[in-house]
């Protein structure tokens, strides 16, 4: 079983003149290959919050989620220490905006859907699994959720051996540490291109297998 958990990190604002948002945004493919070491993630997501956001229960209002935005670099590296043993990997696309057409500013839901896929291109199906599992945050409408998962279905069709099943869940980050998890490496790799900060990124860049840019 592989676990491909997709996350994204700034925004898909394009009003730079009235508003303020982001220069960059990155899609981020976490893979996790094996049952086993995507138990090993979800243990180390649900540790870390126990031990580091809620120590010996004692707070009244805690962060029930990690978050790469609003979580400390040093809860960051207790997090990345609990995946030592585990051969993660990390995709990751990421979109100069002012290089972008100014007319993909209506058609947001669509960028992200291309994005994913040119993240999804990276990814090499070379040893087979017996089943993938594509995890991306709930934050979509019923429509968009089908063209997404029809865009991602067909595109993946070249590329996954046609018995093998594939699988595409919309889920609360929340509920889903998997993508707490893709969230945290999303966010690093992000900051590198919003504001030269590669704190972060520098606990996990040998996990990083590509690191994209667009256009």
């Amino acid at each position: 079983m592989w676990y491909l958990y997709l996350d994204e990190s700034g925004d898909l604002g394009f009003d730079f003149i009235h508003k303020k948002p982001s220069n960059f945004f990155t899609v981020t493919i976490l893979v996790v290959k094996g049952m086993e070491n995507n138990r090993t993630l979800i243990n180390a997501v649900k540790k870390t919050i126990k031990r580091k956001l809620d120590p010996k229960r004692k707070r009244k209002s805690i962060d029930t989620e990690l978050k790469g935005e609003r979580t400390s670099i040093k809860v960051k590296e207790f997090f990345y220490k609990q995946l030592a043993d585990i051969p993660v990997e990390i995709f990751c696309m990421t979109m100069n905006k002012r290089r972008a057409f100014s007319m993909l500013a209506d058609e947001k839901h669509r960028i992200y859907n291309y994005m994913a896929r040119l993240v999804l291109e990276q990814i090499t199906f070379d040893k087979t699994p017996v089943r993938v599992e594509l995890i991306i945050d709930k934050s979509k409408n019923k429509p968009q959720m089908q063209e997404f998962n029809s865009y991602v279905i067909n595109h993946l069709q070249g590329k996954l051996d046609p018995h093998i099943p594939l699988d595409i869940y919309h889920r609360a980050s929340d509920q889903e540490p998997g993508l707490q998890a893709a969230d945290m490496f999303s966010w690093g790799v992000f900051r590198k291109y919003e504001r030269r900060d590669t704190e972060w990124l520098r606990f996990f860049n040998d996990r990083v297998h590509y690191d994209g840019q667009y256009p």
